[in-house]
């Protein structure tokens, strides 16, 4: 945490409930949708962490089970820390091809829209620290740590206490007038400010989320398998894929939007008006062949400063086979992933020795 160096000024009750509301009144400035401001009580979610950890639901995801308390106790990781400034900022790109489009034709890359364009991480991390720095142009230096999605924070309690929304049956954060097409950051503080209502939930007795899971990975409502959810197989685990979840992942090679797009609630979701999100490289209109075809330089060059970076080009080729397994079967289809039966990775070669499987009569 940067530590104040110098007395600070007023921050009596009415200073820091002024010094709360111009806090949002920046972060609305510098594109945040909504600023809130937490506590740092987690217990509930914490329960539920254990649980789902003792359950093993995180897979191969090692680092939510390491640092101990540290994620439930947000004063454990940053120690001085009394609240938890919260903001969302919408992403979803207006100006890309429909979503749903793009899952229905097997021939190109689905890509979460999230992901599209630049990384989310570098954007929010320097507005927070933008709205950290004018804090203390107006009460001197106090101490803060920023984090968007760097540390083990759990954002989406700390958001819903915060009043940001509510965590819904997908386990993702909703707004009863944004929807769910946002991201999270936050800013920890040794500020004593008033703190903002909690939101209320109100999925009710929808399931369309659980019932669109392609893997079934919601496995009741609130409770996610992340070992059955594509978004983990096609960027958080570094190994093979299961072959029992291949065909179900269709044409998804990194990440998955079906649960939210199915979501009533995203009917009010807004196009975002940060061009860093617009669709780099024609990321949400390419085919399958053609990105398979990208050499390792080329794949770099497109990925660079972009949340795809994360697979790396391994990973890269074996969700893009998984896909082509699941293509229609067409010549260069196939010439593509026997270009690939070679690959000095054995990982890749695996999973294009399926996906060939999968044309065995072309």
């Amino acid at each position: 945490m940067t530590n104040a160096s110098a007395p600070k000024l007023d921050l009596s009750p009415a200073r820091l409930r002024q010094l709360a509301t111009e806090i949002k009144r920046r972060g609305t400035a510098l594109g945040f949708q909504q600023i809130g401001i937490a506590g740092v009580e987690l217990a509930e979610d914490e329960r539920r962490l254990q649980d789902w950890l003792n359950r093993q639901r995180h897979g191969d995801m090692g680092y939510m089970a390491r640092h101990g308390s540290k994620r439930s106790h947000p004063d454990a990781l940053v120690p001085g820390t009394v609240r938890v400034i919260s903001g969302r900022m919408d992403y979803w790109p207006g100006d890309s091809r429909d979503a749903e489009r793009v899952l229905a034709d097997p021939n190109r890359a689905y890509i979460a829209r999230y992901a599209l364009g630049r990384d989310y991480h570098k954007v929010l991390r320097q507005r927070l620290r933008r709205l950290a720095q004018h804090i203390e142009t107006q009460i001197g230096p106090f101490g803060y740590r920023v984090f968007v999605d760097s540390a083990p924070v759990l954002e989406k309690g700390l958001a819903r206490n915060a009043g940001l929304g509510w965590i819904g049956k997908h386990t993702n954060l909703l707004h009863h007038q944004a929807g769910s097409y946002f991201f999270l950051g936050e800013v920890f503080t040794d500020l004593p400010l008033p703190v903002d209502q909690p939101a209320t939930n109100h999925c009710g007795t929808c399931r369309a989320c659980i019932d669109i899971c392609p893997t079934k990975a919601i496995v009741a409502p609130y409770e996610l398998d992340a070992r059955r959810c594509i978004s983990y197989l096609t960027i958080e685990l570094r190994g093979s894929i299961p072959v029992e979840f291949r065909q179900a992942i269709g044409n998804r090679i990194f990440g998955c939007d079906d649960c939210q797009l199915v979501c009533p609630w995203n009917k009010f979701a807004q196009p975002t008006a940060e061009g860093d999100f617009a669709p780099r490289h024609g990321f949400d209109d390419e085919s399958l062949v053609g990105l398979f075809r990208w050499s390792e330089t080329e794949w770099a060059s497109a990925t660079e400063g972009s949340a795809l970076r994360r697979v790396g080009y391994e990973r890269w080729l074996r969700n893009l086979a998984v896909a082509l397994g699941n293509a229609p079967t067409k010549t260069v289809v196939v010439d593509a992933l026997r270009a690939r039966l070679h690959y000095p990775s054995e990982l890749v070669r695996e999973h294009v020795r399926w996906a060939l499987s999968q044309h065995a009569d072309c």
